[in-house]
């Protein structure tokens, strides 16, 4: 059977139709690099930016200004906040110190003859006005200087004599002092065993507001010392309460975490330091 021109074009295309469909049809399954990309560990958490932040329900003067990067008192005295330090969410607070920019205003330009003259001017009439003090026919007293005996404050910071481990486990991952490096270090452990108190002190902040700390703790030891215990499976404080060193704060878990840790953090007026120069060596 012979085959025209036509009838051979409409077949060659009927060929290649189904040799792409071929091609197109999965015939096992797809690599898992095409059907999502490999998960790596989350960055950690990253410090609050830009100028102003709008306070958010659960928020507290401590906890932005740990997200911040600052001290409670340096964020409290840029927005005017005095104790005990009572925010309202939808309040919108300033992160950084905007001082009002000083306008300079130039002299107005006058000769130097006329300048001349209402300075000869003002000299004449301070010279009729100015009364001479009459001379004193009594002994003068020696002036005595008074010392204060008020003590300045110092501005020494205090330290914590002793600091203890916050939890049993292994240091996975250790302080970084890079923009997106570990502020603390990650202790990782079982889930649901004890976190302490690694120093006594006050909560200033029991929740899960802040982003990628999951359930947090933040304890105040005076007004240079803070320190942080995140990704916790549950909480046994309350802000404002009264903490012991060793005391039992929390339980370990995985919330906002990929594996189940302790990221620990010690705060020196606002900003972070490496842990493992204030913790006992094991």
């Amino acid at each position: 059977m012979k085959l025209d021109w036509r009838e051979i074009r409409i077949l060659l295309s009927a060929v290649i139709v189904l040799t792409m469909a071929a091609c197109t049809t999965p015939t096992g399954p797809a690599p898992v690099s095409s059907i999502s990309v490999s998960q790596k560990n989350k960055p950690y958490p990253v410090k609050l930016t830009g100028k102003k932040y709008k306070v958010k329900k659960g928020d507290t003067l401590y906890s932005i200004a740990f997200a911040a990067g600052m001290s409670a008192k340096e964020l409290s005295k840029i927005n005017k906040i005095k104790p005990p330090y009572i925010i309202y969410p939808g309040k919108w607070l300033s992160l950084v110190n905007e001082k009002p920019s000083i306008k300079i205003v130039k002299k107005n330009e006058v000769s130097k003859k006329w300048q001349k003259k209402l300075d000869r001017q003002n000299k004449d009439t301070y010279s009729k006005n100015v009364i001479k003090p009459k001379r004193s026919t009594t002994k003068q007293t020696k002036s005595v200087k008074v010392v204060s005996t008020v003590k300045k404050k110092s501005n020494y910071a205090k330290k914590i004599s002793k600091w203890i481990w916050p939890a049993k486990g292994r240091v996975v991952s250790a302080y970084s002092a890079t923009k997106q490096g570990n502020k603390g270090i990650d202790i990782a452990g079982l889930k649901g065993s004890n976190i302490v108190a690694s120093a006594a002190g006050k909560v200033v902040y029991a929740g899960n507001a802040l982003r990628g700390y999951g359930n947090l703790i933040i304890i105040k030891h005076n007004d240079n010392y803070l320190s942080a215990y995140a990704h916790n499976d549950a909480i046994f404080v309350k802000e404002k309460q009264r903490i012991k060193q060793g005391q039992v704060i929390a339980k370990m878990g995985n919330t906002e975490s990929e594996r189940v840790q302790l990221h620990f953090e010690i705060r020196f007026r606002g900003k972070s330091v490496n842990p493992a120069n204030y913790l006992p060596k094991r």
